[in-house]
């Protein structure tokens, strides 16, 4: 349980200080009270973000980076965006792919943008057939960069609250025994064994089950999906 006491009662410095301290957990209770005290966060959220670290995985500098250009006026999401151009979190890339439009879309809470944009970024990693042939045969994945994979899941991860994301997917499939057939229905791809229709019955937004996000072409089967899960890259961040 939260110590010390009710949010309510605290500063909102000493809320956004409690928010970032805490266990995710913890966090996910505290969001409401950020949303509820938003005006008075404003100001403070950009110098609390000078001291978080962007090289990492910490998801409540992507949910305060969420709440900030969600409730900002334009004028200060514009001067978010012109100081930081390639968004907050710093990313690499071994193949120079440009990873600024996920970041921005994933800030803004444009999920269903984000999921076309990692599919694109999926295929070019996979090389010019792949991007011919509009999706990625799962002998692609292999000798795609360790370095661009785990780029594309920290994004998903630090902007989804912990939620989305390749290893959240993959920690979903082992706590399922490695059984797809429970995987589907745990993480929204499949109901009543019905596959869920894309795009109109995904949930794009944090209200979707845990693993929901990204998606992968989970109809040529599951190959492509326990090559990428499997990727050497993504074991290494779990």
């Amino acid at each position: 349980m939260l110590s010390g006491p009710p949010a309510a009662t605290i500063t909102a410095a000493q809320l956004l200080d409690r928010f970032v301290a805490a266990s995710e957990r913890q966090r996910r209770t505290l969001i409401s009270q950020l949303e509820q005290r938003i005006s008075e966060l404003l100001p403070l959220i950009q110098p609390r973000l000078d001291g978080l670290d962007p090289t990492g995985d910490d998801w409540a500098a992507g949910t305060l980076i969420q709440l900030m250009l969600q409730h900002a006026e334009p004028a200060l999401r514009e001067a978010w965006w012109q100081r930081h151009p390639e968004g907050w979190l710093a990313v690499t890339s071994a193949t120079d792919l440009d990873l600024v439009g996920l970041q921005r879309a994933l800030a803004e809470q444009r999920f269903e943008d984000a999921d076309r944009l990692t599919s694109t970024l999926l295929r070019q990693l996979a090389g010019p057939q792949a991007q011919q042939r509009g999706y990625v045969y799962y002998s692609e994945v292999p000798p795609i960069p360790a370095a661009d994979l785990q780029s594309l899941d920290r994004l998903w991860v630090v902007y989804s609250r912990g939620r989305y994301g390749f290893t959240v997917q993959a920690r979903l499939l082992r706590s399922c025994g490695g059984r797809w057939e429970r995987l589907w229905p745990r993480i929204g791809w499949k109901q009543a064994g019905i596959w869920t229709r894309y795009p109109g019955s995904f949930t794009w937004s944090h209200e979707a089950p845990e693993g929901h996000l990204p998606l992968v072409n989970q109809l040529r089967g599951v190959r492509l999906m326990d090559a990428l899960l499997n990727h050497p890259g993504l074991q290494q961040r779990m």
